[in-house]
């Protein structure tokens, strides 16, 4: 075994299996939230925080992570944050209420920020620049595999089991890389000098990126007004505002002091660009796979079996290319590899909105998914190398702390955006369609079936689409089942038009993300080591 101990891809293979189980855990929830309804009997918004209060945590504390990994050692924060996560899974599945169970998944969500930053950080460390865009591209395959299986997973396993196995699921995957962590990845190099932590800037960080993601995961609930008395969205929006003013001003006099987020990483074009296009990346992702899976289930009515294998061609290729593009980026730099990733992204994603009707096919969707698949092993791998080629190892937490919380913001503001613009669409899509449905009924119904199928504001859209309407006392049997047909027709119609029109939200997103490149430098020649008088700053050439 001590053979292996240090081989960097012993060492991609166990972070590579950490890094899956965090971004699983984004999206395999969100098909389990009915049967935790049901069975734990809990309220919508209670197992709503199940899913938010993951991403909350995420959100505020991977920054602080990163640097951590930078002071006191990637491999010890790493095997932390595993350990954390997988005894935070065993106690979600155990959850007797919904309590236990936010309060579990609280800390699920802070072992996976701890454990997030240092899988990139540690990459840094263990692979030398020229083969980095290979580890990069395996790398991006996990998170790219592990955003579209999410769903699919997790209603095999509620399908087959409960809503439990979704968290039990992550017991031996965390052992094993728990196991892998201690093995394989070598000890932490001795600091230079003791490190010092930076109280103020964290305090500051987590307000300011706290209230920021809270405001962005809840505002659509509380309709952008009111939250409680005097407090607000908008309001929340400012004091994250100002305590981000603060912290910019905080940090630059702690700049040469351990600051938490060294400025000097951003005097690397490369690295400022990439950091703008992985947020760029999560909103699309995000909103795309929140749109298209919705319209699978609920407008084309499939099982959540069947929508995972319609998006297979988009997962399968992804990973089976993407170890192949970083060996691409190893030889020709990843700029042009990234920009044609973003191109296909959008030519895929196009021609899925435009094979969108209420009554397609499967096998319609299979060759713009397969352009999609290609279009994201050539992203993530090349932009992550963009990203960190020129960064001094001794700042790679800080730096992929950015960039993961920058992605996580992303996330974070795709679903707010698509799910506010979404249930902007699905009202007034759904009304125009009613009101075409409704000639099929007695006059005297028509108003009172395009109330009952309007969506409420802020209610969300389920997976299988909402219940039928109730039939008005005294209606036949035949009569209401003709109403639940003709209601089931309007929200397919509906849902397709909305899909059609939001999901060029996430084009669009891709598109800023090809502009952006077009400004990168290429990845050219050996990294360029700093100077001792510039030891705390990444070269900028």
């Amino acid at each position: 075994m001590r053979s292996i101990r240090g081989n960097p891809w012993a060492v991609l293979a166990a972070l590579c299996l950490g890094f899956f189980m965090t971004l699983l855990d984004l999206t395999i929830v969100n098909i389990a939230i009915p049967d935790m309804i049901r069975r734990l009997g809990a309220a919508a918004d209670e197992v709503l925080w199940v899913v938010n209060v993951y991403t909350l945590a995420l959100a505020v504390l991977i920054i602080t992570s990163g640097r951590l990994g930078d002071l006191y050692g990637q491999r010890r924060l790493f095997i932390v944050g595993v350990a954390s996560f997988t005894a935070a899974s065993v106690l979600c599945g155990l959850a007797p209420g919904a309590g236990w169970l936010i309060a579990a998944r609280a800390v699920q969500g802070v072992g996976a920020a701890v454990m997030m930053p240092q899988t990139m950080a540690l990459l840094v460390r263990v692979f030398p620049p020229e083969r980095r865009g290979t580890a990069m591209g395996v790398w991006g395959a996990v998170a790219g595999l592990a955003t579209v299986a999410g769903p699919t997973l997790g209603g095999l396993l509620v399908t087959a089991f409960d809503w439990r196995f979704i968290f039990f699921v992550n017991i031996p995957f965390g052992a094993i890389a728990l196991v892998l962590g201690v093995v394989l990845i070598p000890p932490d190099p001795k600091p230079e000098h003791r490190p010092r932590f930076d109280p103020a800037g964290v305090a500051l960080a987590t307000g300011s990126l706290g209230l920021l993601a809270f405001a962005l995961v809840e505002g659509e609930r509380f309709g952008w007004g009111t939250v409680y008395g005097p407090i607000s969205i908008p309001l929340l929006f400012a004091l994250s505002a100002v305590l981000f003013a603060a912290l910019i001003v905080q940090q630059r006099a702690r700049q040469g002091r351990d600051p938490l987020v060294p400025f000097g990483l951003f005097g690397d074009r490369n690295f400022s660009l990439m950091s703008l296009n992985a947020a760029l990346v999560s909103v699309a992702m995000i909103g795309h796979s929140l749109l298209f899976t919705i319209y699978l289930q609920s407008a084309l009515g499939m099982t959540a079996l069947a929508a995972g294998l319609t998006m297979a061609p988009m997962s399968v290729l992804s990973m089976v290319a993407a170890p192949v593009v970083g060996r691409w980026v190893d030889r020709l730099g990843g700029k042009y590899l990234l920009m044609g990733g973003f191109a296909l992204f959008c030519l895929g994603l196009g021609w899925l909105l435009l094979a969108a009707r209420p009554d397609s096919r499967w096998w319609e969707f299979a060759l713009p998914l397969a352009l999609m698949g290609l279009a994201v092993a050539s992203v993530f791998g090349p932009m992550n190398s963009l990203a960190m080629y020129r960064v001094d190892p001794r700042m790679a937490g800080a730096a992929s702390g950015v960039l993961n919380t920058l992605r996580q913001l992303g996330s974070v503001l795709g679903g707010a955006v698509v799910g506010a613009l979404m249930q902007a669409s699905l009202a007034a899509n759904t009304v125009r369609e009613a009101r075409t449905a409704a000639d099929a009924l007695p006059p005297q119904d028509r108003e009172a079936f395009i109330t009952a199928v309007r969506p409420e504001h802020g209610a969300g859209v389920e997976l299988g689409g909402p219940a039928p309407p109730t039939p008005p006392e005294g209606m036949s049997g035949a009569a209401a089942e003709r109403l639940a047909e003709l209601a089931g027709q309007v929200f397919s119609h509906a849902f397709t038009d909305t899909f059609r029109e939001v999901g060029w939200v996430a084009v669009g997103a891709m598109a800023a993300g090809l502009a952006a490149t077009a400004f990168s430098r290429n990845m050219r020649g050996p990294q360029r080591r700093p100077s001792p008088d510039r030891a705390r700053r990444p070269s900028q050439e």
